[in-house]
């Protein structure tokens, strides 16, 4: 299982927001590369980043503290929020994403995603964020009557590198994360599913390694408050793979 410490950008800043409310929004870094070389020198070998403001602008808005991200250290980077055309997923990737999350897109254009996978294999991950099971756009500001498992088997067998999935109720609200609709999700699909929204604790995180469909997990607000110290769930993590690789052996 990857651990990606993630960093959601506002104004510049690096934020964390409860339920994704931007008016309820925690600045605990104003200096993005600085964070992403903490993240770095604890070990990290992804950072996940989301540009705040380009997911309700529809465009990136927060591009230089994001290429201040990529440069700052060797780590693999993958970014979400504002991206919604093949131009600008050709534009990040140049800059040195290692892969571009299209979320909102995938929703209202699908076939941007299908060009993306076939223009750029393996750089492509779908990002789906559901209230209720719901999925939602737009940096959530907008509800469809569309389900996260129908949404994520449209995009089967074209060669999405993961999809994210997030429980929009558990994000930053330090609640727990959602472990079974996760599971669910990755049970049903081929692609790889990365767990995000309300992880907490390394217990949240061991518990998430019981389930070995899911090949990732994302957190934010807790490393920054302290509940979960990015060394240890580094740790947690590459054991758990080292265990599976173990087992399938």
């Amino acid at each position: 299982m990857i651990f990606y410490p993630a960093i959601d950008l506002k104004d510049g800043n690096c934020v964390r927001l409860l339920r994704g409310d931007m008016d309820q929004a925690t600045v605990f870094n104003n200096d993005a590369g600085a964070q992403a070389k903490e993240f770095a020198k604890s070990g990290a070998d992804w950072i996940h980043v989301v540009d705040l403001n380009g997911a309700f602008a529809g465009k990136p808005i927060n591009e230089k503290a994001v290429e201040a991200i990529i440069n700052a250290s060797d780590c693999s980077v993958q970014l979400g929020g504002g991206i919604r055309n093949l131009d600008q997923v050709g534009k990040w990737l140049d800059k040195g994403l290692s892969r571009v999350i299209l979320g909102t897109v995938a929703v209202k254009n699908p076939q941007v995603v299908r060009d993306a996978c076939r223009e750029y294999p393996n750089k492509i991950v779908v990002g789906i964020d559901a209230l209720n099971d719901l999925v939602a756009v737009e940096g959530w500001a907008q509800a469809t009557e569309i389900s996260a498992l129908e949404l994520a088997k449209r995009f089967e067998d074209i060669g999405v590198a993961a999809i994210i999935f997030t429980d929009i109720d558990r994000d930053g609200a330090m609640a727990g994360v959602n472990v079974d609709a996760t599971a669910e999700l990755a049970r049903q699909i081929s692609i790889p599913v990365i767990a995000s929204g309300g992880v907490s604790s390394l217990d949240d995180l061991k518990m998430l390694c019981k389930y070995p469909e899911i090949s990732g997990v994302i957190s934010g607000r807790a490393l920054y408050d302290g509940q979960i110290d990015l060394g240890d769930a580094l740790d947690i993590c590459k054991k758990h793979e080292t265990k599976n690789q173990i087992n399938r052996n």
